[in-house]
This record gives structure tokens, C-alpha cells and sequence, in this order.
């Protein structure tokens, strides 16, 4: 599915607008974005939760050269569905 498939599906459950829905879903995405960049994490209850890992540096392989390269630790985003959207889609 596809942003403007959402838009479209959640348009057509709220009885919304497909414009009104659209900023809507880009005020979530913002809102979720500023909070990871904060180091915090968004929980929605039945749904999921939004958070920031730390991944350590590790050594990696080049595939072309087979030369050993340095991979720097980063931050990436994480999401873990909740017990009620595990359940929904087993």
C-alpha cells in the first residue's frame, strides 16, 4: 500500500477529506520523526512503539575488493508492533 492508498483508505473511513487526511498523516510522520531525533520514543498502545537503537561499530567486508572496512556505530530508527497488531495480522 501506498501513502496515497492510505490516504485514501482512511479518507473513505473517517469521512475526512482526502487533503485534510493527507496533512494529517504528514503532521503524524513529523511529530514521530522530532520525537526519535529527540532520543525519545512514540508509544501507541495496541499499535506499536517508535524508538532509536544504537547500533555498535563493527568491521565489514568490501563485496568488490573483499577488503576489511570500519562500519561507524550509528543511531537507527526501530518499531516493535504491539500484542494487538501482532494478533490482528496472525
Amino acid at each position: 500500500m501506498k501513502k496515497s492508498d492510505f490516504v485514501k483508505c482512511v479518507a473513505e473511513k473517517t469521512g475526512m477529506s482526502q487533503a485534510a487526511c493527507g496533512e494529517c498523516l504528514d503532521a503524524m510522520i513529523e511529530c514521530v520523526t522530532e520525537a526519535l531525533k529527540k532520543g525519545d520514543s512514540v508509544s501507541l498502545i495496541g499499535f506499536g512503539t517508535f524508538s532509536v537503537k544504537e547500533r555498535a561499530a563493527r568491521q565489514g567486508r568490501n563485496p568488490r575488493t573483499g577488503e576489511t572496512i570500519q562500519i561507524k556505530a550509528a543511531k537507527v530508527p526501530s518499531f516493535k508492533a504491539g500484542k494487538a497488531l501482532k494478533d490482528a495480522v496472525n
